[in-house]
């Protein structure tokens, strides 16, 4: 087992940092907290709240209470921070080789953990779920290389379009990269400023797929977008807010009802190593 270096007295605000990747494979799960907007989950204010209904929150849990639950109670501590290289939104599903993450465990009281046992521990709870990977000690510097590295993605979409589709215009979606422009969306538009992005992004699969119960005609994309690329706009195009748009091109208003994180990769679109085997305690304080 290997354990945290530490002469095993408990130290006054004690941080320990713990890294892995986590594939996230429900569309219900957010990453982290996600407390209701009107109450913030205070212990009080919750009580009377309608939004919520008493809850505090608006989803049962999130991967961060999923790995935090396990890692808190080996390390004995309640008190975590989560630290993600990204986010999905909390429908789409992450998939592949998943998503880097830290968690930042807060005065711990034990230090004798077993991480490969937490990792199987959290994997045996969530099956179906979320699954954990690598589990391994790291350093704090860890948390800002991860946030501030840019990676590309590439996406699977269904799309369910408002007429019928032409399939030789979904046919040649597939293609060079696409220069798109993007004004902030109106779902993040209170938290993010109002501006133009110019992003890339390229359809490597398009096909016709299954229509939706009602008959609606749908189809399947693969998709690689740059970093900060909102996917759901670009495919939807939000009345002009993306230009052009995967509705523009199919001559169809359109909108992505499943969408999956198939892979991290890097800057510029191209394939990322598989990733190294866990470095050993320390490997980073020499960076």
């Amino acid at each position: 087992m290997q354990s945290f270096p530490t002469s095993g007295v408990p130290t006054p605000n004690a941080k320990v940092f713990v890294e892995g990747r986590y594939r996230k494979l429900t569309r219900d799960l957010p990453q982290t907290v996600f407390f209701c907007p009107d109450c913030k989950g205070h212990p009080r204010r919750r009580k009377g709240c309608e939004r919520c209904e008493g809850f505090g929150k608006l989803s049962r849990d999130s991967v961060q209470e999923l790995v935090g639950w396990v890692l808190g109670a080996a390390f004995k501590t309640r008190k975590n921070k989560f630290h993600g290289a990204g986010r999905e939104d909390v429908n789409v599903r992450m998939l592949g080789e998943g998503r880097t993450f830290v968690v930042e465990l807060l005065n711990p009281k034990c230090f004798e953990v077993d991480l490969a046992a937490c990792e199987a521990e959290i994997n045996r709870r969530n099956e179906g779920r979320l699954e954990v990977l690598g589990l391994h000690w790291t350093e704090k510097t860890r948390v800002a290389q991860i946030k501030e590295e840019q990676h590309a993605k590439e996406y699977r979409a269904l799309v369910r379009a408002a007429a019928p589709l032409d399939p030789a215009k979904v046919a040649a979606l597939v293609g060079p990269r696409l220069e798109i422009v993007q004004k902030t969306p109106s779902r993040v538009a209170h938290r993010r400023a109002d501006m133009d992005r110019q992003r890339w992004i390229e359809v490597t699969k398009a096909e016709l797929a299954t229509p939706a119960e009602d008959g609606t005609p749908q189809f399947e994309l693969v998709v690689r977008a740059q970093h900060g690329t909102y996917v759901k706009e670009a495919i939807s195009g939000e009345g002009g807010s993306t230009r052009p748009s995967i509705s523009e091109l199919v001559g169809s208003a359109s909108e992505c009802v499943e969408l999956d994180v198939l892979a991290i990769l890097g800057s510029e679109g191209e394939a990322k190593p598989t990733p190294p085997p866990p470095p050993s305690f320390g490997a980073f304080l020499d960076d």
